[in-house]
């Protein structure tokens, strides 16, 4: 069984605009700005046999590339905040894409979560802060609304391999698909 997901990685200027971001917000724990990446699809653990059903699917994908912005923040946890992200500006052709992996994973036989997609890019991930913390969290992730970078193309998307750790996961690239 292998732990995997569909992602974009980004950009080294779009890490680095995510990286100063990630500085400036409150954060209780950050993510390693080597680990940022925007997910598609969350496999989960997933037997070899239907990753390689689905690597044969991606193959064949057939799409243009496209151009991304990133803009603004937000948190997922509502009044107990577990993180903090950066999100996108709205794309179709990002929701095309998404929607392509999903269906393709679905042919293939992976067992993947019906999950309403929010893209984002996760700059931070903790246990929920005390009420003092997560006001100073939320004036910070207000404060931000009106970030942008961007926007960068698009030409390849990624499956990863997760690792977890005592220090956080670990992504090895399994395979590009280029669009």
């Amino acid at each position: 069984m292998i732990r995997a997901f569909l992602a974009l990685d980004l950009p080294e200027a779009q890490r680095a605009a995510l990286r100063l971001q990630q500085f400036l917000l409150p954060l209780p724990r950050r993510v390693d700005p080597d680990n940022f990446h925007l997910t598609l699809l969350f496999l989960g653990e997933q037997p070899d046999v239907v990753l390689e059903a689905l690597h044969d699917r991606l193959c064949d994908l057939r799409l243009r590339p496209f151009a991304l912005t990133l803009q603004g923040f937000g948190l997922f946890g509502g009044a107990r905040a577990r993180a903090a992200w950066a999100g996108l500006a709205a794309s179709e052709a990002l929701n095309q894409l998404q929607a392509k992996c999903a269906n393709a994973a679905a042919l293939a036989g992976a067992r993947v979560e019906a999950r309403k997609f929010v893209p984002h890019v996760t700059l931070g991930r903790f246990p929920p802060p005390d009420p003092v913390d997560q006001m100073r969290l939320e004036r910070g992730i207000a404060e931000g609304m009106g970030f942008r970078s961007g926007p960068f193309a698009v030409r390849e998307f990624v499956m990863y391999e997760s690792h977890l750790g005592p220090k956080g996961p670990r992504y090895e690239v399994l395979a590009r698909y280029p669009l």
